[in-house]
């Protein structure tokens, strides 16, 4: 393949990624007009946005294994027509319960997309450029969900609500036409074998459980939601144990790069996620700014962080992932520190900077977690990699979102962010110290 062609088959699969985390968030900025348009109130359409991040967290591990067991450019494909049929459906949807089934299906597309174009980076270009272009790759998903609710709401004041979906059919047509010209034909090296169907049952069940898990509201769903997730995941283990080609080869976590690749994405979108919920609440109610304002400071931190990705991407390319990893958690628990004295501060200055060094700090280290865990697996099982690698990273905002809830002193809250970032660079030392003795 000519560097040309190359280049813009990387457009179009990148242009595909982006509309994923665009239409995650800029909805949110539609649910008041949805809820007007139907007649409903708001609690009754927030189901467009839950059901979309519960099917993308369930689809995902299983849409790398398809891509591994099929071929990744077909899967991919698969998902664009996915998405476009759905982004239609979501555009034509005559009442609620329609807009929510087609909202999963546009999940169910974006979640066979997200691997596989990963996975299709590492197969195209060479493992020199291969961090570059994935910090391309993380900015453009870390922009487009902070653009999401921008692109939302002018969409919405130019036509109406139904114009988030339509403005998907452009671009999708021509990612799809992109991808079906210049994404080569790879041949499948391993045997074709079936997906693990009993295995991905267990495995959507004991997911969709955990997060219904960090929604309960009393003792009686707590206890039978965590029997459920226990029992389901119990099932999965004992099934992927047991196949010729489980959907989670659990043979990859022999590997300590991969583990800690993995952990590392974990304790880094906790981090992120925690900011993301906590500082509104700050902003709001002990620094009596307003929503407008809490909304541009916190783009302030995603575009950093998409920035961080990228520049983090750069770096990878002079230093082994694990160094830029233990950098990126080193400069989190510097720049979390500085969170411990945004209320005493109550400075709008401080808080701006406060959180865009957050944001460099923790897009810092995300492309080269994410080759690091690449790079850790045969090329073969490179989907199966990146649909671990985005699991891992949702159940980061899980525990997260549930931590929030529990712990309501921000002092004790930031602390622990600390702790778990010091824990990363931890555990980033740790394997580059066992690399080095195990090396010939």
């Amino acid at each position: 393949m000519s560097r040309q062609k190359e280049f813009l088959m990387i457009v179009f699969i990148l242009m595909a990624a982006f509309l994923v985390p665009v239409n995650s968030t800029m909805i949110s900025i539609a649910l008041g007009s949805i809820s007007d348009f139907y007649g409903l109130d708001i609690h009754s359409v927030t189901w467009v946005v839950t059901i979309y991040l519960i099917v993308m967290a369930v689809t995902q591990p299983i849409a790398g294994k398809l891509g591994d067991l099929y071929g990744n450019r077909k899967i991919y494909l698969i998902g664009i027509l996915l998405f476009l049929t759905a982004s239609i459906g979501c555009g034509l949807a005559p009442n609620i319960g329609v807009l929510v089934v087609f909202r999963s299906l546009q999940a169910i597309g974006g979640g066979l997309l997200i691997p596989n174009v990963v996975a299709l980076i590492r197969h195209a270009v060479s493992r020199e450029r291969l961090p570059g272009v994935l910090g391309f790759f993380g900015l453009g998903m870390g922009l487009g969900a902070a653009v999401g609710p921008l692109i939302g709401s002018l969409l919405i004041a130019m036509a109406s609500w139904k114009a988030i979906f339509w403005v998907n059919v452009p671009l999708l047509l021509g990612a799809l036409a992109g991808g079906m010209l210049l994404i080569p034909k790879l041949g499948n090296k391993r045997p074709r074998q079936p997906l693990d169907v009993f295995g991905a049952i267990y495995l959507a069940i004991a997911i969709t459980l955990l997060i219904a898990l960090t929604h309960a509201t009393s003792p009686a769903a707590y206890i039978t939601l965590g029997l459920g997730t226990l029992l389901f995941t119990g099932l999965f283990i004992r099934r992927e144990q047991s196949v010729a080609s489980p959907v989670i080869d659990f043979a990859l976590f022999k590997s300590p790069i991969f583990v800690n690749a993995n952990l590392s994405v974990l304790i880094n979108n906790f981090t992120m996620y925690a900011i993301l919920l906590v500082m509104p609440l700050i902003m709001t109610t002990k620094m009596d700014i307003s929503t407008s304002m809490s909304g541009v400071m916190l783009s302030l931190f995603s575009i950093s962080m998409a920035f961080g990705n990228m520049i983090g991407g750069q770096l990878n390319g002079k230093w082994t992932s694990q160094k830029v990893i233990f950098l990126s958690f080193a400069f989190t628990v510097l720049t979390n520190l500085l969170l411990l004295f945004v209320i005493q501060n109550q400075s709008l200055l401080y808080l701006a900077i406060t959180l865009i060094v957050n944001g460099l700090a923790i897009g810092l280290g995300l492309t080269s977690m994410q080759v690091a865990s690449l790079e850790a697996v045969d090329e073969s099982a490179s989907g199966s990699a990146s649909g671990i690698f985005s699991t891992f990273r949702y159940f980061g905002s899980i525990i997260s979102s549930t931590l929030i809830g529990i712990v309501t002193n921000y002092s004790v809250l930031f602390a622990i962010l600390m702790a778990a970032a010091l824990t990363g660079a931890l555990l980033s030392r740790m394997v580059h110290r066992r690399n080095k003795l195990s090396a010939p």
